[in-house]
C-alpha cells in the first residue's frame, strides 16, 4: 500500500489530488492548516487527516510523528502555496510589492517546501518507492513571461512567478541529491480555484492531472523534471 501526503489538500487542486490518488488505492493524508476544513475534507474523502501548516516547524514536526507513527510515507504532494493577491482580488504588481510581501509569499510556496521536504525525509527514505512532486506553475517559465504573443505574458505580478521559479530550482536540485526519488515540478495549468479567485479556465480534475500522475512514478520513472498534463515541459 503506498501512503501518500498531500499539503493544502482542503480543496482546490489539492483536495482533487487528495481525492484521486484515493481513488488510485493510496492510503491519503489530508494536509491542513485548518483543523475543522481537513477533516472535513479527509472524512468526505475516506482519507486521513493530518493538521500541518507549512511555514510553522513544530507544526510540521508534530505531522511527522504523526505519519510515522502510522507507518511511514512513500509519497509526498507538496500543493500547499499561495499568490498574495491584493484585497480587492487584483494582483500585486511591480508598483506595489513590497519585501515583506514578498518574503510572506516565498514562505510558504518556497521555504514550505524545503521544509516540509526535509523534515519527511528520513520516512520517505525508509520507502522502497520515494516520490515527491511540487506543485509549480506555468507562470514560473522566464521564456513565456518575457514573451509578448506567450498566454501568460500579460500576468503583472513579480512575487508568485518568482517564487515558482525558485520552486523549480528546489525541484531540481533535490532530484539530483536524492537519485533513488522520483522528484518532479508540475504545472496544473489555469485552473479554477480560490488561488486566483476563481479565475481560472481548467477544472480542478484537469488541473490535477499532472500531480496524481508523477503521484504514480515508478523508481524507473523521470526525476528531475517539469510536466503538464500533456507531459514534459521546458523549464
Amino acid at each position: 500500500m503506498t501512503t501518500t501526503l498531500v499539503t493544502g489538500a482542503n480543496k482546490g487542486i489539492g483536495y482533487e489530488t487528495a481525492r484521486q490518488l484515493a481513488a488510485a488505492g493510496h492510503t491519503v493524508y489530508v494536509g491542513a492548516r485548518d483543523a475543522e476544513r481537513g477533516r472535513e475534507a479527509a472524512g468526505r474523502l475516506g482519507a486521513r487527516f493530518v493538521q500541518l501548516d507549512v511555514t510553522d516547524d513544530a507544526s510540521v514536526a508534530t505531522a511527522v510523528k504523526t505519519i510515522e507513527a502510522d507507518g511511514g510515507l512513500d509519497v509526498l504532494v507538496n500543493n500547499a502555496g499561495v499568490e498574495g493577491r491584493q484585497s480587492d482580488g487584483g494582483v500585486i504588481g511591480a508598483a506595489d510589492v513590497t519585501a515583506d510581501q514578498m518574503r510572506d509569499l516565498f514562505d510558504t510556496n518556497v521555504f514550505g517546501v524545503v521544509r516540509v521536504t526535509r523534515a519527511f525525509l528520513p520516512l520517505l527514505r525508509r520507502s522502497a518507492a520515494p516520490v515527491v512532486v511540487n506543485v509549480s506553475s506555468g507562470l514560473s517559465r522566464t521564456a513565456d513571461l518575457a514573451n509578448p504573443d506567450s498566454f501568460t505574458a500579460f500576468y503583472p505580478g513579480i512575487s508568485y512567478p518568482a517564487s515558482k521559479a525558485a520552486l523549480n530550482m528546489v525541484t531540481v536540485q533535490y532530484a539530483k541529491a536524492f537519485p533513488g526519488f522520483r522528484i518532479n515540478a508540475v504545472d496544473p495549468g489555469y485552473t479554477k480555484t480560490d488561488l486566483n479567485h476563481n479565475s481560472g479556465t481548467q477544472t480542478v480534475e484537469q488541473g490535477a492531472e499532472a500531480a496524481v500522475r508523477l503521484a504514480q512514478a515508478g523508481p524507473d520513472g523521470p526525476t528531475g523534471g517539469f510536466f503538464d498534463a500533456a507531459g514534459p515541459v521546458a523549464w
